[in-house]
């Protein structure tokens, strides 16, 4: 069974609410930096980053120049989950989160003794906004039969209302483990790596009906066109994007699935479906290999992110500075919320580790 949820206020695509729209209408990019604002501003992050003993853990959708900054003062780049566990080992007092605002609560959820700031506040996600807690659990009411699963591109309220928190690399596992029990499934929230699941799967999913305004934007049909300009190119998707696309790719992944995937296919020309900031990570690890974005609905005048988050672009060198001279932006979950969002998120990490399976994905 595939259903979306019902809700006639939840019936529009997380692209089209009010919300997401005005947002990304205002948005503006970050400032361009001349070499000596940069490099001043470099130096000056990184100096007070020692003297507050504070770490960078940055996804791998941000800025170059804030992946660079994470690598070169011991921090961490990669997926929401691993930058929280990352803190989590780390021995730093200050955790600045460079990501989206879900990220940096999964953090503080795995960090309660720590202090996680984030370069601005008003990153958020598409998938985020488009699951209010509310209507998340009138959902879940309804449907109490259902073992609850929801992806990490939540907030901290919807974990806490969940049986269990996936990424996109363990969902197919945890999934095939609920079904093995005879268990039926609520997902939430986003509705092609849902149906993606199920129809991998076989899994009894009733979805909850929202997207990832950037892979919400990939088309099949233009990928069809480029393959014709780029016979021998693979083709590497997040499972993010719609189905037409992911019945074209040679690999479904994750994140960090795209990038081990890139270093070990054979061929030189690769088409990747998933936010371009990953470009800068898929050239260091492949630098013999040409990477191509997957096309979008619109180009750079008419599509809403163009293969780019517009939340991810808004964690800027200047921002984050600011926020650790002030240590403001700071992350705040309510002790109570924590310790019951950390229950579906332990019980993945358990999973993950009787299984041996990596906890990474885009989440």
């Amino acid at each position: 069974m595939t259903d979306l949820n019902p809700n006639s206020e939840m019936d529009s695509l997380a692209a089209d609410l009010t919300v997401v729209r005005d947002f990304l209408d205002r948005a503006e990019p970050p400032e361009e930096l001349s070499s000596n604002e940069r490099e001043a501003l470099l130096a000056q992050t990184k100096e007070l980053m020692a003297k507050k003993n504070a770490k960078l853990v940055a996804h791998y959708y941000t800025d170059p120049l804030v992946q660079d900054l994470a690598e070169d003062t011991d921090g961490f780049v990669g997926d929401s989950l691993e930058m929280a566990r990352f803190g989590r080992d780390s021995n730093a007092d200050v955790l600045i989160v460079a990501g989206v605002k879900f990220m940096g609560e999964s953090a503080k959820i795995l960090n309660p003794e720590k202090t996680v700031i984030m370069p601005t506040l008003e990153a958020t996600c598409s998938l985020d906004i488009a699951c209010p807690i509310d209507e998340f659990s009138a959902f879940c009411d309804a449907n109490p039969e259902r073992k609850v699963v929801v992806y990490a591109n939540t907030s901290a309220a919807v974990k806490a209302r969940s049986d269990w928190v996936v990424t996109s690399s363990i969902a197919l596992e945890v999934v095939e483990h609920l079904m093995s029990k005879g268990e039926k499934i609520l997902w939430a929230p986003d509705k092609h790596l849902g149906s993606y699941i199920q129809k991998t799967t076989g899994a009894d999913m009733l979805l909850w009906n929202a997207a990832c305004i950037v892979h919400e934007e990939f088309k099949s049909r233009g990928l069809g066109d480029m393959l014709q300009m780029y016979p021998d190119a693979a083709v590497l998707a997040h499972p993010e994007s719609p189905s037409s696309v992911l019945e074209i790719a040679d690999v479904v992944g994750s994140t960090t699935q795209i990038i081990n995937a890139a270093k070990s296919v054979p061929n030189k020309e690769i088409i990747v479906a998933t936010d371009k900031g990953i470009f800068h990570k898929l050239q260091q690890v492949a630098p013999d290999k040409n990477f191509i974005i997957a096309p979008t609905a619109g180009n750079d005048a008419t599509c809403r992110s163009c293969a780019h988050c517009p939340w991810m672009a808004m964690n800027s060198l200047q921002s984050m500075l600011n926020s650790l001279v002030n240590t403001s932006n700071e992350i705040y979950v309510e002790p109570k919320l924590a310790q019951q969002a950390m229950v579906p998120l332990q019980r993945m990490l358990d999973f993950a580790s009787k299984n041996r399976l990596q906890v990474k994905g885009k989440a």
